[in-house]
């Protein structure tokens, strides 16, 4: 075996070292001197201000503490811990600090939330080390820890020590002060923070919280700590105030870190909750077509993804170059990518292993494994093997170690349990992900100029078969990690992801756990989702509407690019062959562009203008104007003569981001994944369409810098009977069931005495949008859901171009 590469650690860190010493002394019974002293110096500090407030209390602890320290030996403290039943597997710096706190306070009882035990945290918090489950580590924390209604035990060797009174002092509950820790500064103690964005809560309230928690805010970023920004502001990825905040290097983050910091008491990592790493000034904040088209840029765009599918050797090896492969033996692949989220303790983690051949060479095995987002500390190594059935058992033994499995099992009947802190399995299909086959930007105007199409439908289909729409929607998603092919997926760990989903909102319908036990719920599933569909951002959802956007939005845009991923496949270098057409006849569809002379596209421009309002982002507001309309014809959808024999049928819009189009036109909409209380999903497993193109326009809306967007016109049949609803339906298995059409109806509506007719029977409710009488309704807008796709109908797609309103556009002539 040969070692080519390697960036794994193979020296020491300082602490590491530090532990070793702290060993050789411990095995002699002592703490070395300036162990004692730090200790001696960290006790005094933080406890002077930890026992209900009192100088006596404190004075006292302070003595206790060093008395403790002066005359216990090492193993005695291991010893009081063990008789206690207390863990002693924490480093050995701590033990000392357990053992005082201890003898002073009383035992520490269970955590509440998981039978683990309680440690204290830097002295800010006591916290649990055991776990939720076998996918999330405890996230159970306080100041104010259970402790046990019992004396304390105290070992024979201890008993006859020098400081025998002192301890029997506070063996008796009853004579133990109470212990609470408090923290010295307020989480925002000498920050500047800047706001920018449509937060969750008003601007207002988060800088009373921020300046209640020891902060100030700026309304500009200068000299700030960091700038907060909503997630529709980083989708805008074209704000002024983030641009400037990029250039002067300063960390831009989610909400999350303000409530996560307040919930703790603590300002967490900034680090942590960065939104903007992958938007480089180079240019991946600014729309791929309008960048400059120099090699760099092509080459950044170009090795974004490592590893496209199963059988793609990863990109960093560069041993695809040489004509290397994947290792096929036995009916089984080698090469695997897994993937670890724990949000109890904060870890968010990738790794892959390859077997890869290499023609007139030894076999390659490749391993890397990291953090997300710290490659250049990961860990990477490059082997060659002589000996083939060495490398294949090393490979098993590291897929064991890895995850805790054995490798045939997984790779034959896909066979996995996932173990407490081990990884898992990310199962890779055999195809190219679409942000690797796609067109990329060299392409795009070849592909379109030799295609037979329709010069129209050809840019069209040049639009869904470019990598373009693909790799904004993973990021804007924060599944864009290049290391992991999440847009090529297996049907097995899609039904796994959608699995773990619908078990959660069942449980979210049955539970009644509050507070903390509430959130380690939360802190699970979260933790179980970002592994199964790894994100470069996860977050612990706390709500229904974070579950709606970051979990059942999300899963249906990575199955509908799965699906794209499929019907595109390689289209690298055939763009002489005319792709576009054979694609387009892979989708089995007829799509024209409609003639802005005809009725059927004044209808719809009209349509459009009066149920339109603008989106708002910010304080900022966009129109919308329309480019094309294009007609479609599917052999998955009804027909429209099909649909005409339906009844009480209506023209309705849906809104869809751009890289799930491919998926409607080649095999119809979908139901939504889930029930959940929101817009879009209340009404259960449906399609939900709306008559407000504005309420369509949200969805189709990308950002300011990627203007282009689609919206959907569909005829739905609501059957002869619609049930309305002004709030989430209780049941909606009995209306999926009986398949009942249904109407939400919203806080505003469409003016009735403006619809019509279209093609004779067909309602379009083309009206102004004025207020209901249904003030309390969740929905802003009318919302109508069909649970049969037999009964929607796909006729037109919408392009459309947003625009801030009240700007001028300005053509300047270059100097």
């Amino acid at each position: 075996m040969k070692v080519h590469e390697t960036r794994s650690h193979a020296h020491m860190s300082g602490d590491e070292q530090k532990k070793g010493n702290l060993r050789k002394h411990k095995a002699e019974g002592k703490l070395p001197e300036a162990e004692q002293s730090q200790k001696k110096a960290k006790s005094e500090n933080d406890n002077g201000r930890s026992v209900d407030g009192g100088g006596d209390a404190t004075s006292e602890y302070n003595e206790f503490c060093k008395a403790v320290e002066e005359n216990l030996s090492v193993d005695q403290i291991k010893e009081i811990l063990e008789s206690n039943g207390q863990d002693c597997s924490a480093p050995e710096e701590t033990l000392l600090a357990q053992c005082q706190d201890l003898l002073f306070y009383g035992a520490l009882a269970k955590c509440p939330l998981c039978g683990g035990t309680l440690i204290c945290d830097n002295e800010k918090r006591f916290v649990c080390g055991g776990e939720i489950s076998e996918w999330c580590s405890c996230v159970f924390s306080t100041k104010n820890p259970p402790r046990k209604e019992e004396p304390i035990k105290v070992p024979d060797s201890v008993m006859n020590s020098a400081i025998s009174d002192l301890i029997k002092k506070h063996q008796d509950p009853k004579s133990r002060p109470k212990r609470e820790l408090t923290s010295a500064d307020k989480p925002f103690t000498g920050m500047m923070i800047s706001l920018m964005g449509r937060l969750t809560r008003t601007h207002q309230y988060w800088k009373k919280k921020i300046e209640r928690h020891g902060g100030k805010v700026s309304n500009t970023v200068q000299g700030v700590t960091c700038l907060v920004v909503s997630a529709a502001e980083r989708e805008r990825g074209g704000s002024s105030k983030m641009v400037e905040a990029m250039e002067r290097g300063l960390p831009v983050v989610s909400e999350a870190w303000l409530i996560d910091s307040i919930e703790k008491q603590e300002a967490q990592p900034l680090e942590a909750y960065d939104v903007v790493s992958d938007l480089s000034v180079e240019g991946k904040g600014i729309q791929w077509d309008k960048q400059d088209t120099s090699e760099e840029a092509i080459e950044s765009l170009s090795a974004e993804l490592k590893m496209y599918g199963k059988r793609g050797v990863y990109k960093d090896t560069k041993l695809q170059e040489q004509g290397g492969k994947i290792l096929e033996k036995d009916g089984l692949l080698y090469n695997c990518a897994f993937s670890i989220c724990d949000l109890g303790k904060g870890r968010n983690e990738y790794c892959i292993m390859q077997l890869i051949t290499v023609p007139e060479s030894n076999l390659n095995m490749y391993f890397k494994r990291g953090k997300v987002g710290d490659d250049p500390n990961a860990e990477e190594r490059l082997e060659e093997w002589e000996d083939e059935e060495a490398a294949i058992k090393e490979f098993a033994r590291l897929f064991e170690e890895i995850t805790g499995n054995e490798f045939e099992p997984w790779e034959r009947e896909k066979k996995i349990q996932k173990k407490p802190h081990k990884f898992f399995p990310i199962d890779m299909d055999d195809g190219i992900e679409v942000r690797s086959g796609a067109l990329g930007l060299r392409q795009l105007g070849v592909a379109a100029a030799h295609c037979k199409l329709d010069s129209f439908v050809a840019n069209f289909i040049k639009l869904l078969c470019g990598q373009e729409i693909y790799k904004y929607a993973l990021m804007e998603l924060g599944l864009d990690l290049p290391d992991l092919p999440i847009g090529m997926l297996t049907d097995i760990h899609l039904k796994r992801c959608e699995d773990v989903l619908l078990e959660f909102v069942e449980k979210l319908k049955t539970t009644k756990e509050t507070g903390q036990k509430s959130e380690a719920m939360w802190a699970d599933f979260s933790s179980r989702w970002f592994s199964l569909m790894h994100s470069t951002r996860p977050m612990r959802l706390h709500d229904v509407h974070e579950l709606a956007d970051h979990a059942a939005s999300a899963f249906e845009t990575v199955r509908d690019i799965n699906t794209a991923s499929r019907l595109i496949g390689d289209m690298r270098g055939e763009t002489l062959d005319d792709p576009l057409s054979d694609r387009y006849k892979k989708l089995g569809s007829n799509i024209t562009v409609v003639d802005k002379k005809s009725d059927d596209y004044k209808m719809i421009v009209k349509y459009l203008e009066t149920t339109y309002e603008p989106v708002k982002v910010s304080d900022v507001e966009y129109g919308v104007s329309v480019e094309n309309v294009f007609a479609v014809e599917s052999e998955a959808i009804p027909s429209l003569d099909d649909i005409k024999k339906l009844p009480n049928k209506v023209l309705l819009w849906c809104g869809s981001r751009s890289s799930n189009l491919l998926r409607h036109i080649q095999k119809g909409f979908l139901p939504s994944v889930c029930s959940l209380p929101v817009p879009g999903y209340m009404f259960g497993r449906a399609i939900v369409c709306s008559d407000a193109a504005a309420e369509a326009a949200r969805y189709g809306f990308t950002a300011v810098d990627r203007p282009e967007g689609f919206l959907v016109l569909a005829v739905a049949s609501l059957g002869e009977e619609v049930t309305e609803f002004t709030s989430p339906p209780e049941d909606t298995k009995t209306l999926e069931e009986k398949k009942i059409g249904v109407k939400g109806l919203g806080r505003k509506k469409t003016e009735e005495s403006e619809h019509f007719m279209w093609r004779d029977d067909i309602k379009v409710p083309c009206g102004r949008l004025v207020p209901s009488e249904h003030k309390d309704s969740p929905l802003e807008y009318n919302e109508y859901a069909v649970y049969d796709p037999k009964q929607t109908s796909i006729r037109f797609l919408v392009e459309v171009k947003y625009e801030e309103k009240g700007t001028k556009i300005v053509d300047v002539e270059p100097q």
